[in-house]
């Protein structure tokens, strides 16, 4: 039987407070047959579940509801064209529950309309237009809307119950500040329980609420430390009340209760308006995408929604507009603000053949482009998917938290009690038992350890991405800061990647010839050092002659047949493979290498076989690549070039960066295990690799870095992708990384400390419930506060 397919699904959920309801929907999600992995981030209230296609979306939703939460949905509306008749309506509703993450699909024919619910973050509008489309209609979408929100209710009405909530609480507070100016003065009781009941029930609901869906779940979160503290000061102050109604009133302490829920509703307004900072890096790469694009059709320029362009169409941009496809220039030039995608702050040429990106905003030029890449598989849509699945991911360290948050309320919940029982028996004062109980309940802080990483994992990886620094997933992330060896693969890594043919030799003195030959069979390579021998032929206008039998050689270079005669181009492991001697141009090609030139010979095979010359190509370094390198010594970092490259020109650029070691020669398949030699020494390695030949070092190391300016596979096979082909972004990689991780461990020092200090405090009866409360509140703004301050960080390149 075939193994079924991988799957993930994205949920929002809603509900959770503390790291203690991140254990328990996890605990939920794993527990479904088919869920191979479930990670939930409390910072960005989503949960990821991997397993296989026998997952259905409804098994999901209610294991999330029965842990006590909801799991937020997005509602889609359409108006559709084509339909005719009830089937159309059966035939659409099918097509769209095919769709992994719809839970529902109700389609109207008489307003023909269709409205779908979704797993929020699951399903994006084009996954249900393309669902559309091959169920035989046409889509336009028509309202989008959210049911739900990751937080109990939204931020106004936060901030309207913080400031309800204070209007209600100051009276009571009010005698106590007063107090010391020797004015001693009361509300009565009645009042104080008039003012302190709609806090404790109305704006305090929430927490009875979720603390009793965790009580049902045999769990428990903050919501339900609140709730229970809350209650016992409420519940005292009313029994006290009652007691002494008609005489002279004790000291009441319906404050403390008001003051408690105040103080925690403005801690969860305050931490909410944080946590949002650190999302802004979605939010403004989301907004560099225009909503319409001007296509040309029919030799006029219309307008129409994003969602109609389709590849092939040519788009009109005008001067200052954003370029909203990725596709390549057909008529005019301009220079171009790529900014935002790739940190590169200078605006860039771009002319005719050359390719723009979506997002990107046109310069002082009027452009047509043409479309070559719309939706989700837009350079701009990669980079967002990029940065969401990073902050969505949860780092290793995250584990430790995790364990000590499944225990943490059930312990904090036994010392409340036993401080309740042994002040009781110590002092026989049954409220200061009580008070003190309840500010053991109220100065835990299981949110504050719930955020100190993924908030610290949100805020670096947003500010590298603003600078184009691309962080995949949160290991990479927290994995980086302890790099020893970086290895670096040479062309188009550490050079320009634009080798050009610098030198020659035809051992029969025909040149002509000897590069026509040598154009011929690299006619059609993409290669660089192909390019350059295309360019030199091109520039003294030789035609190409005919070829057959072209065959690609990995690591070696490449063999044809030019009118039935067979010919080989490559290195000299090559040309000695085949029995062709080199030794007529060793010393001359050694000359070459030690100026740091790449060395190709041209042989002759079959029964005239025959070395025919060699050619010399230069290919200069990047101008910040020795800078790249000082910047990694400079942080006591290794470094090892790795290359395909003949020995001494692999020598010659090496001593010219500064570089550690060098590896010369070395094939794709081998450039593996020089990886592992250097993993061997329990180093953590970093491969930089632009090209499909350094893909399998890149999937290697432990963290893999590649250029954007190379290939998909190699950007694939690795963990951070630079979006500029800039050698001195790594070392930033890496310094992003390490202060990343600082603040991770900041942040958990201070959750700890919070606890670890405030606990026992209040358990002696040294802490005010009240000042419990705020240092409660305060942790988790402190928290997320200090991740905030990473967005300070700008990078260094020289």
């Amino acid at each position: 039987k075939a193994a079924a397919s991988p799957l993930e699904y994205q949920l929002g959920i809603g509900g959770m407070s503390c790291a203690s309801c991140v254990s328990r929907v996890e605990k939920a999600l794993s527990a479904i047959p088919g869920v191979e992995r479930a990670s939930v981030n409390l910072a960005t209230e989503v949960a990821r579940v991997e397993g296989t296609t026998e997952l259905s979306v409804a098994t999901l939703l209610d294991a999330v509801k029965a842990a006590g939460y909801e799991a937020v949905q997005t509602a889609f509306v359409f108006n559709i064209a084509g339909m005719t008749c009830g089937s159309c309506v059966s035939r659409l509703e099918k097509a769209l529950l095919g769709v992994p993450g719809v839970i529902s699909a109700s389609v109207n024919l008489a307003t023909e309309t269709a409205t779908v619910n979704t797993v929020s973050r699951q399903v994006s509008e084009r996954d249900l237009e393309q669902a559309i489309a091959a169920a035989g209609y046409s889509a336009t979408p028509k309202v989008a809307d959210s049911s739900g929100a990751p937080i109990s209710v939204s931020q106004d009405n936060e901030k309207q119950a913080v400031v309800i909530a204070a209007v209600f609480s100051l009276p009571l507070v009010l005698p106590m500040l007063l107090l010391p100016f020797g004015i001693e003065w009361m509300l009565p009781g009645w009042l104080q329980w008039l003012l302190a009941t709609p806090v404790q029930f109305w704006l305090g609901a929430r927490f009875y609420r979720a603390g009793w869906k965790a009580l049902k779940a045999r769990t428990g979160n903050m919501d339900l430390l609140v709730a229970t503290g809350t209650s016992a000061g409420y519940g005292l102050s009313v029994y006290e009340f009652l007691r002494h109604a008609g005489h002279a009133m004790p000291h009441l302490y319906f404050e403390a209760s008001t003051v408690i829920i105040t103080l925690v509703l403005l801690g969860k307004w305050l931490e909410g308006r944080a946590k949002r900072q650190t999302t802004e890096a979605i939010r403004a790469l989301q907004a560099l995408s225009p909503e319409t694009a001007r296509v040309r059709r029919d030799d006029s320029d219309i307008e129409v929604p994003i969602a109609q362009v389709k590849i092939g169409d040519w788009v009109v941009v005008r001067p200052g507009e954003r370029i909203p496809v990725d596709g390549r220039i057909q008529e005019g030039s301009t220079h171009v603000d790529e900014s935002m995608l790739t940190g590169e702050s200078l605006p860039v040429l771009r002319q005719p053949g050359d390719r723009v990106t979506g997002g990107a905003i046109n310069g002082e030029g009027r452009i047509v482009v043409a479309t070559e890449v719309v939706g989700a598989d837009t350079l701009l849509s990669s980079i967002i998917h990029l940065v969401e699945n990073a902050q969505a991911a949860k780092a290793p360290i995250q584990r430790l938290v995790d364990q000590v948050s499944a225990v943490f309320v059930p312990i904090v919940i036994a010392i409340a009690l036993l401080t309740f029982l042994g002040w009781w028996t110590w002092s026989g004062d049954v409220q200061s038992a009580i008070l003190n109980a309840v500010a053991v309940l109220v100065i835990a802080c299981p949110c504050a350890l719930g955020l100190a990483t993924p908030t610290a994992i949100m805020a670096g990886t947003g500010v590298a991405a603003r600078y184009g620094i691309l962080i995949k997933d949160a290991e990479a992330l927290e994995l980086a800061h302890r790099v020893r060896a970086v290895a670096f693969d040479k062309t188009g890594t550490l050079t320009l990647g634009k080798p050009e043919l610098v030198a020659m030799h035809a051992l029969d003195g025909d040149s002509q010839h000897f590069l026509q030959c040598a154009a011929s069979l690299q006619s059609g390579s993409e290669h660089p050092l192909a390019q350059a021998v295309l360019n030199a032929a091109k520039a003294k206008s030789l035609p190409l002659l005919p070829t057959e039998d072209s065959r690609a050689i990995a690591g070696r270079g490449l063999s044809a047949k030019i009118y039935g005669q067979a010919y080989m181009l490559g290195n000299a492991r090559l040309m000695q493979e085949h029995g062709l001697s080199i030794d007529a141009l060793a010393g001359h090609a050694r000359s070459l290498e030690n100026m740091g030139r790449t060395v190709s010979w041209l042989g002759r095979l079959g029964e005239n076989k025959k070395l025919l010359g060699l050619l010399a190509f230069g290919d200069e370094p990047k101008p910040s690549a020795r800078h790249a390198v000082l910047a990694l010594h400079a942080l006591g970092i290794e470094t090892t070039l790795i290359t395909g490259d003949n020995r001494g020109s692999a020598l010659a650029v090496a001593k010219k960066l500064g570089i550690d070691d060098v590896h010369a020669e070395v094939l794709p398949a081998d450039k593996a295990a020089v990886v592992e030699a250097l993993k061997a020494r329990d180093w953590v390695v970093a491969m930089v690799g632009d090209g499909i030949n350094d893909a399998p070092a890149l999937a290697a190391a432990d963290v893999g870095i590649a250029m954007s300016t190379g290939t998909d596979v190699a950007m694939h096979a690795s963990s951070i992708t630079l979006m500029r082909g800039e050698p001195a972004l790594v070392s930033q990689a890496i310094e992003i990384s390490r202060r990343t991780y600082n603040k991770i461990r900041q942040n958990l020092f201070w959750a700890f400390i919070y606890n670890l200090i405030g606990i026992p405090l209040a358990a002696l009866g040294l802490l005010n419930p009240m000042i419990a409360a705020a240092a409660m509140a305060l942790s988790s703004v402190s928290v997320v506060g200090n991740a905030l301050l990473l967005k300070r960080w700008k990078p260094v390149l020289g």
